[in-house]
């Protein structure tokens, strides 16, 4: 089901099961609402998919918030897109009739940091999260309470964008907001390939179990 209500342009397919999660899909800079559906599908074919589209463009390419330079976010541009993104979601949970209490995300690169800024600024929205090649988005004040919410964070030893010690931060961050932290190092770069996607699958089974 294709959808522009909800201030996002979107996707939604629904669950093939009653007891199944619903996965919010965040793509990378460049991509758009198709982009994540077959990962969603390979992460749980059984789970309620949920996949909007980012709002800014960079040279005509989509992303969830602005940047000033690779690496160097818009802070105030990211806290807002984060507080309206948390927005939208919970708005299609009711829209969509899926439980809110079994939502995990699962974003890539420009997806994945604002995943891991939705943890920071709105620790109760997601059951749980798939970072994949994540940035710590920004340094919090006071750590918030993500007190047993899973997060399994892939990061690629090669990866020119994102510097091992901004992952070990991230990790850091999360841990120290009692979030269940998961760090997969692949050997790879920027990229995903199928082994992560088969880890992250392991991973979000174990995970989903216990909602």
């Amino acid at each position: 089901m294709a959808g522009e209500s909800l201030s996002f342009v979107h996707r939604f397919l629904p669950a093939q099961a009653p007891d199944a999660p619903t996965l919010l899909l965040l793509h990378g800079t460049g991509g758009d609402e198709n982009d994540l559906l077959p990962v969603g599908r390979m992460l749980d074919e059984r789970a309620a998919l949920l996949s909007p589209r980012g709002k800014v463009l960079e040279h005509g390419m989509p992303r969830f918030f602005r940047r000033l330079a690779e690496g160097v976010f818009d802070h105030e541009d990211l806290v807002n897109r984060t507080h309206e993104l948390a927005g939208f979601v919970e708005r299609a949970a009711s829209e969509y009739d899926f439980d809110p209490g079994r939502l995990f995300a699962a974003g890539f690169s420009n997806g994945a940091n604002i995943v891991a800024s939705l943890l920071l600024l709105h620790p109760r929205l997601l059951a749980g999260a798939v970072l994949l090649r994540a940035m710590v988005p920004f340094e919090p004040e006071n750590p918030p309470d993500l007190s047993g919410t899973p997060v399994y964070l892939a990061a690629g030893r090669s990866d020119q964008m994102v510097p091992p010690e901004n992952t070990e931060r991230l990790a850091q961050l999360l841990r120290e907001s009692s979030a269940a932290v998961t760090l997969d190092w692949q050997p790879g770069g920027h990229g995903i390939g199928p082994e992560e996607i088969q880890a992250a699958r392991d991973w979000l089974r174990n995970a989903t179990s216990g909602t």
